[in-house]
């Protein structure tokens, strides 16, 4: 099957009826801020950018889960032969490359946690990888917002972790490694950042 706009759509619109939540407009968010960013980069695309951040937490289609939705949405993707995507499912929870630095709880079998930490330590990670990591942060299911405050957000509902701060500093790298390439602050990019950020 091939990912085009409408067959993500699509499949956000049953996700989003199967299992519905605030996930389904966080990936909306998440999904507008990778176009708005990749129009700006010379080597990516702006609508694979979009599908791609409108499906990296597909896998919540199947429940209220933890660390499963990441199992979840690889197999869905790649059942619909959408492997980028799929690698995106999982990539999106690791800025750093180690199963160790999950926030989640493993709510999945000995097998899966096997095969999500071989998949992790051993993807190759490219700039839509990391534009997805960056705009998850960069968006909450009310708009786009400060870095800081989707932050705050996370922790708030998951708790502190050993690995936090580390993500944060790998999430703050993203976002100069971008910046550096679009010339400009990521949150110029973003409309209504201000408002959302200090409502």
């Amino acid at each position: 099957m091939e990912l085009n706009r409408q067959t993500a759509e699509q499949a956000l619109k049953e996700a989003s009826e199967s299992n519905p939540g605030a996930w389904t407009e966080h990936s909306r968010y998440v999904a507008k801020a990778c176009k708005n960013i990749a129009l700006h980069c010379k080597n990516l695309s702006a609508e694979q950018a979009y599908l791609f951040g409108l499906l990296h937490d597909i896998g919540r289609y199947a429940g209220v889960t933890s660390e499963k939705h990441l199992i979840d949405g690889y197999r869905y993707c790649m059942k619909r032969g959408w492997e980028k995507a799929a690698q995106i499912c999982i990539s999106h929870a690791f800025m750093l490359q180690d199963i160790d630095t999950s926030i989640g709880k493993f709510d999945i079998n000995n097998d899966d946690y096997m095969f999500l930490k071989k998949f992790v330590a051993n993807a190759v990670y490219d700039d839509y990888d990391r534009l997805v990591q960056l705009c998850d942060s960069l968006a909450m299911p009310t708009g786009f917002c400060l870095l800081e405050k989707r932050f705050v957000d996370v922790t708030i509902r998951y708790g502190v972790h050993p690995a936090t701060v580390g993500r944060w500093e790998k999430i703050l790298e993203i976002k100069t490694l971008f910046e550096k390439q679009i010339g400009c602050s990521v949150y110029t990019l973003l409309p209504g950042v201000i408002e959302n950020s200090f409502c």
